[in-house]
Formats: structure tokens, sequence, C-alpha cells
């Protein structure tokens, strides 16, 4: 399996408001920068969105390092919340609905693709490709 590095944001403008997402894909030595936004949307969203984005480009699969300042996306994943809320019907632990289940079905589906390992990094401190990312998403919003 290939090994892959993936640094994900998302940015609102308002929350809800314009959001917009950026990710940047590590592979050897190269380097692709992607990003998209959305009018009405939120954070959690552009969060979500940006990791889908970023694995969908992976033509086959492997073993992807994701790094985001989202605790919500890497704890998701990291602390099991995705198991329970599939075995309980898409109710979290309150009994409320999941909120982005369609986005949370997606990048469930894609980790069966590929082996993910999430990685929180403390978001707009000193990791330049956070940073890139988070610049991506902002500059994504400017553009919608």
């Amino acid at each position: 399996m290939e090994k892959v590095t993936i640094y994900t944001d998302g940015a609102c403008s308002g929350n809800p408001g314009p959001g917009g997402w950026g990710a940047i894909l590590m592979y050897k030595e190269n380097k692709k920068e992607i990003s998209g936004g959305k009018k009405d949307t939120t954070n959690n969203v552009m969060e979500i969105t940006a990791v889908i984005e970023g694995l969908k480009l992976l033509k086959y699969p492997c073993e992807v390092d994701l790094y985001s300042d989202s605790a919500y996306v890497v704890n998701c994943f990291n602390q099991g919340w995705i198991y329970n809320w599939q075995k309980n019907n898409w109710k979290t632990a309150n009994k409320e609905p999941v909120k982005n289940k369609e986005l949370w079905e997606e990048l469930y589906g894609l980790t069966k693709i590929h082996k993910v390992n999430f990685i929180k990094v403390k978001g707009h401190s000193d990791n330049e490709f956070n940073n890139r990312c988070d610049e991506l998403a902002r500059q994504a919003i400017k553009e919608l």
C-alpha cells in the first residue's frame, strides 16, 4: 500500500454562513492543493468535506496519515463515535439524530477503502501545511 499524507481544514464566515475547505495531498515528492466552498454551510460541514475531497482524489487504496485541526473529525474515528452512531441507527449518545449523517456515511465508506490514520494538529499555530489549508479554505470563501 502506498503511503500518502493529507492535511485538511475547513472555515466558515459565520456559522452558518459561506464556507470553504482546503486540502493538501502529498505523495513522495509530489504535492497537490485542492479547495472549494459553499454559500450556506457550517464549519463542521467544511471540515468533513475537506477530508472527503482529499480521500476521493486517491486513485487506489492507500495508507493515509490525515492531519486535521478538527477535534470533531479526528475524535469521530479515534474515539469510536462513528461506530456507536451506526450501531444506534445514526443517533448520538443523547438519542439525537447525528448531524451531517450523509457526509459521515461517505467519509466512513472512504475509510473502508483506505487505511486512514487520523491525527489532530493544533489549528492556527506553526504547522505550515495546516496554515496553508486554512488559507485555501478562506480563499475559497472569497471566491464564492
